[in-house]
């Protein structure tokens, strides 16, 4: 193990889905380490970063996850491995789960997110803009909004 602290994990979220920004309140309420920050696809530092992984924004159907932010080892993450390394940010039981979760091939996952990628707005809403955090989560968003 390294003597470095934890690297951020940096989350790029569709910032007018319902479902995803129910996964980044879920996400906020169990993060007690503040390890996890987020930023919206439809935002100028989701454009510019995910530019630099030959990733477009625009593709609001996949979750996307910076390992490591800012640091050498930085690395991308999409769908459903970007899910189970944010909930292996999290508390024990939600590691757990994440290592259960592992356990399902990887092509089946995805397959499985997906779906519900393509029918997330007609099951959880979308919202008319991205909704500003609370004040008291405000520091943990790099962006609140598109320009």
């Amino acid at each position: 193990m390294s003597d470095q602290p934890p690297g951020q994990t940096v989350v790029f979220y569709d910032g007018v889905c319902g479902l995803c920004n129910r996964f980044v309140w879920f996400v906020l309420r169990r993060d007690r380490q503040k390890r996890i920050q987020f930023a919206p696809l439809q935002g100028e530092l989701a454009r510019t970063a995910l530019a630099g992984h030959d990733r477009d924004a625009a593709h609001l159907q996949t979750l996307y996850v910076i390992a490591d932010w800012s640091s050498p080892r930085a690395r991308l993450l999409d769908r459903s491995r970007a899910v189970l390394h944010v909930l292996r940010q999290l508390d024990c039981r939600w590691r757990w789960a994440a290592r259960v979760a592992s356990l399902i091939p990887l092509p089946l996952a995805d397959a499985v997110y997906g779906v519900i990628a393509r029918v997330r707005y007609s099951l959880f809403g979308r919202l008319p803009a991205c909704p500003l955090p609370p004040a008291e989560w405000r520091e943990r968003f790099l962006e609140c909004g598109p320009d």
